[in-house]
């Protein structure tokens, strides 16, 4: 006999004699049992926020300056914390406690909107979450190279000009993030985004403290109330260098492409709605309180001429500890790494599994019993294959175009609206069946518009920025 369980096939039971732990076992979905909770769902956030762009703050806050730069990162503390809300309250269709679970962004698009919408959403979800892969390898091997260049300058005495090849660092990211990879799903990931949220704010207090340092040193605090000077840069690139700001800030604060699937690992009771309201709430705010004081701290020590990564341009001495801090910044990146590209990795499987679902190399799993008295790993052929195709594929990409950062800026700049903004705003409207015209639904459009505005005017810095870098394009130049 096949039954259906919740849309899930049952084989040969019925729902009478089931056995009576079964909801100990498996959720109201049929799936297993999840069990994250606000802390673990707290660690995924902030591993995907608290990225190493926080050490690129103090450069957005010297373009715009003492007043503008603390502004618009609060600013969009605020926007991200609010659009999160509404983007969480749309897990469930219907009611917040047994409606249909969403288990995917794109799966919240489809049942609030639908239409030509989910294809849009897809699409600029996935190559955002492409993009990130790329940016991840790059930004690790950035910092791998930072500690071997210190090591360099501390035993030359500052004498050798310390240039070093990339490649090697990027093709070693690679091959760890191949074996990361393995790991099925999203729920299995909880570990290593812990380890890795922990390394987030190691480095990130080590540049804390090398910066209160610097301004010690300095016995004043650097910088102005606008930022850099026209003189110092011609008044075109202070413009541009503003709106690029502004992409840097919004694409440090975005983790909406893979907030419902974090939301989905979640236990429940209770509600998930509600865990996620304080985990949303938790992660907001120790971010922006780690954005505030590093971009604020490194801009007081460096003033105008603040680096675009406060610990491989910044900082040298004492050279031990920026090796620490870097070092810390490349475990990050290993989890951070994972936490987007799941999302990813999971679409790809489940549409392979719908559109051959006889397919032996996509469906079935072969038990491999690692340790004694553990369950044994499920080794799915498929996901071997084409996860670590992927990750290949972002790998030769990072070496192909070593300032693809500049792009990735630009894609986080035109992410920033449609998936932070757009789509949780409408998607809540739909499902709160706010009347449109109303009081809130104006405010909501409203805010939607101005993030818009905002939004293009840091994809255009971020342009400008990528025909600046095409200017001196070498493939596969990966000396820094």
């Amino acid at each position: 006999m096949v039954g259906t369980v919740n849309g899930t096939q049952s084989f040969g039971v019925s729902m009478d004699v089931l056995p009576k732990n079964r909801s100990d076992l498996f959720d109201d979905d049929g799936r297993p049992k999840r069990t994250g909770t606000v802390w673990t769902a707290s660690a995924h956030i902030i591993t995907a926020v608290i990225g190493s762009g926080v050490l690129s703050l103090a450069w957005a806050v010297a373009q715009l300056g003492w007043v503008a730069g603390p502004a618009v990162m609060f600013l969009f503390s605020l926007v991200t914390y609010y659009t999160s809300i509404l983007l969480c309250s749309c897990y469930r269709s219907g009611d917040s406690v047994s409606g249909k679970r969403n288990y995917t962004y794109m799966d919240a698009v489809q049942a609030n909107l639908g239409g030509v919408k989910v294809k849009l959403c897809g699409l600029v979800q996935y190559l955002n979450l492409f993009g990130t892969a790329i940016g991840y390898t790059i930004a690790s091997a950035v910092s791998m190279i930072a500690i071997q260049r210190s090591n360099c300058h501390h035993k030359s005495h500052g004498k050798d000009p310390c240039h070093i090849n990339g490649n090697p660092y990027m093709i070693a990211f690679g091959v760890a993030q191949i074996v990361f990879s393995q790991i099925p799903d999203f729920d299995r990931l909880w570990w290593l985004s812990i380890v890795a949220a922990v390394m987030s704010f190691m480095y990130s207090s080590i540049g804390l403290a090398l910066g209160v340092s610097k301004v010690a040193e300095n016995k004043e605090i650097k910088g102005s109330l606008t930022g850099i000077g026209v003189g110092t840069v011609t008044p075109s690139q202070k413009v541009w260098r503003s709106f690029q700001a502004l992409g840097n800030i919004a694409f440090a604060y975005s983790y909406s492409m893979i907030l419902i699937e974090i939301q989905d690992t979640l236990k429940s009771p209770p509600v998930e709605e509600k865990t996620m309201r304080k985990a949303t709430l938790i992660s907001v705010a120790v971010t922006t309180l780690f954005y505030m004081l590093c971009g604020c701290i490194g801009y007081a020590a460096f003033g105008d001429t603040s680096p675009g990564n406060l610990l491989s341009g910044g900082f040298f001495n004492p050279y031990w500890l920026i090796d620490i801090a870097n070092l810390t910044i490349v475990i990050h990146l290993v989890g951070a790494y994972q936490v987007y590209c799941q999302p990813l990795f999971a679409f790809v499987e489940n549409q392979a599994s719908k559109r051959f679902p006889d397919s032996k190399l996509i469906t079935k799993e072969i038990k491999i019993r690692l340790f004694p008295g553990r369950e044994p790993y499920n080794l799915n052929l498929f996901r071997l294959v084409w996860r670590t195709l992927f990750v290949i594929l972002t790998t030769l990409i990072s070496m192909l175009m070593p300032f693809f950062n500049d792009v990735l800026g630009f894609l986080g700049a035109i992410g920033f609206w449609p998936l932070t903004v757009y789509f949780p705003v409408e998607m809540y409207i739909e499902h709160k069946r706010i009347q449109r015209w109303s009081t809130r639904w104006v405010c909501l459009q409203v805010l939607s518009f101005a993030c818009l505005v905002v939004t293009l005017a840091s994809a255009a810095g971020s342009v400008v920025g990528i025909v600046t870098d095409l200017k001196t394009y070498k493939p596969f130049k990966t000396d820094f």
